[in-house]
């Protein structure tokens, strides 16, 4: 062959390489994009539904956007005076917020700890805790609520609290983070005399920041979300979070849907921006652990 068939051949080799690539990427972005389109749709529908009037929420036909566009049910769900959605909406701010953030604090060290440190058991201790997680939640319910029952926290946001800080999921997802970092930046500062608590919180916490707006995010809105554990736990309607809340408007016989559904847009606002806030460090800890190169 001369050289000028090589050079074809060549060419030809990485046309098909580029097109298969091209083919693959638009593959991957086709099923991200239907999947997507299958999260947004009741997103979308719930915006329209609060803005739709009654007449038109039985309607035989799907009508995306309202024929007769009101506010209506925002002004009922916010001037109701048996509806205090500002008290709730500010106690499902409290209650999610301390959670958080007593949730990055006890898992992080927990996780640094399981990292770093040697102890007997640790392993035993480690493979008994992840077994937790294969069990089903509502199989804690019973002894978590005789358990605060005994403690007097019942109708008490501790009583909220408490119980969602034993979780493993944080902890074993530090770890994983805590460990793929390198030991030589930790062994660099013991050398320079730094004690086991001041590497956790100058060196092994800074560069934890991805991992814990990932895991703060995921904690925050599993606790904003809640809805069975508070409506066991609090039974004054001040102290109520928004889903429990919001939960009086559906009755036995009629069901308030426009209302509703401006109550869902309300509780969404919160998470979003929380995730617009913190998405670069979420993209961060997906796309890398420990330190760039």
């Amino acid at each position: 062959m001369t050289s000028s068939t090589y050079q074809q051949n060549g060419e030809r080799t990485a046309l098909d390489v580029r097109q298969r690539k091209l083919l693959r990427h638009l593959f991957l972005y086709l099923l991200l994009g239907t999947i997507s389109l299958f999260i947004i749709l009741p997103l979308l529908w719930m915006l329209s539904t609060s803005f739709k009037p009654k007449s038109e929420w039985f309607l035989p036909d799907i009508y995306w956007i309202p024929r007769t566009i009101t506010w209506a049910n925002y002004e009922k769900l916010l001037n109701n005076p048996s509806l205090p959605i500002g008290r709730w909406f500010l106690n499902s701010i409290f209650v999610s917020s301390v959670a958080t953030v007593a949730i990055l604090t006890i898992d992080s060290l927990a996780a640094y700890a399981y990292a770093r440190m040697q102890f007997r058991g640790k392993r035993a201790l480690f493979g008994m805790l992840l077994a937790t997680l294969f069990l089903p939640g509502l199989m804690f319910l019973v002894p978590n609520f005789l358990t605060v029952s005994r403690l007097g926290l019942l109708n008490n946001y501790a009583g909220v609290i408490l119980p969602g800080l034993a979780g493993v999921f944080g902890v074993f997802f530090m770890r994983q983070f805590f460990e793929s970092l390198p030991l030589e930046l930790e062994e660099a500062a013991f050398i320079d005399g730094a004690t086991r608590v001041q590497t956790f919180w100058f060196i092994a916490l800074p560069l934890a920041k991805p991992a814990l707006a990932t895991l703060g995010i995921i904690t925050f809105l599993a606790s904003w979300n809640d809805f069975l554990w508070p409506l066991l736990i609090l039974k004054n309607s001040s102290l109520l979070t928004l889903p429990p809340g919001l939960r009086t408007l559906q009755g036995a016989y009629t069901s308030e849907y426009g209302q509703m559904m401006a109550g869902a847009v309300i509780t969404s606002i919160p998470v979003l921006i929380l995730y617009l806030l913190l998405q670069r460090y979420i993209v961060e800890s997906v796309q890398t652990t420990g330190l760039k190169g």
